[in-house]
């Protein structure tokens, strides 16, 4: 059986403010992409990923990430869709198609391209477990307010029991496309599942899986992170 990560990369990414594709925003030289495709190798579990691009940069997407390739595993490139969960979908769809052995699936974000590669094996080995949905989490440290319309305070959640959520998120393959086919909208793939029953389990996530979108994130990731991955 065989482990395939999906990489929904289609956004445009103005906030970066590079004039390219996020998935194409070079960290030290070397597109957010690629940092996210190797570290999903690196696991040592991954055997295909399969990245949703921009429609107009399939080509490009395509060289960037070809040397990448290991044996026994490649990258697909295929154009995706005008949202993320419609990226999602097709990329999805592809794998099952190409692959049939598959029976994990993970869903993982480019701009999330330090997430270490021991949280991707941990993701997997909790799905191999049997758990249909697990997902990286980290605790939150600030205190949340909850406010209505008009910007007022209408709760303090305890945040001990709240999770700062992070990829790759991984899934049993046909529950995932289940998800999918359903029709269901959220903010995330776990939150899909979430939507059919299916209970979604947690494992510890790390700092250097941090969201990079805005220009601020860059510099951070230039300064601190680049240097033990680069």
């Amino acid at each position: 059986m065989g482990v395939v990560a999906l990489v929904p990369a289609a956004g445009r990414g103005e906030r970066l403010g590079y004039g390219v594709p996020k998935a194409l925003v070079p960290v030290d030289g070397v597109p957010l992409l690629v940092r996210a495709v190797r570290g999903l190798f690196e696991a040592g579990c991954v055997r295909h990923v399969v990245v949703a691009a921009p429609p107009s940069d399939v080509d490009t997407v395509r060289t960037v990430t070809a040397p990448l390739a290991h044996a026994g595993g490649a990258v697909h490139v295929l154009a995706g869709g005008a949202e993320r969960s419609d990226s999602v979908r097709l990329a999805l769809e592809h794998a099952l198609r190409e692959f049939p052995d598959t029976d994990v699936v993970l869903v993982h974000d480019a701009a999330r391209a330090f997430t270490p590669p021991h949280v991707v094996k941990a993701v997997v080995d909790a799905v191999r477990a049997g758990h249909p949905a697990v997902i990286p989490v980290l605790p939150v440290t600030d205190t949340v307010k909850q406010v209505d319309a008009d910007g007022v305070v209408v709760a303090t959640p305890d945040r001990s029991a709240l999770r700062v959520v992070q990829t790759p998120q991984g899934f049993d393959a046909r529950t995932l496309l289940r998800a999918h086919e359903a029709g269901l909208h959220a903010t995330d793939d776990a939150g899909l599942v979430e939507r059919l029953g299916v209970p979604v389990t947690t494992v510890p996530g790390h700092p250097d899986a941090m969201k990079i979108t805005t220009p601020f994130d860059l510099a951070v990731a230039e300064a601190l992170l680049v240097g033990g991955q680069a």
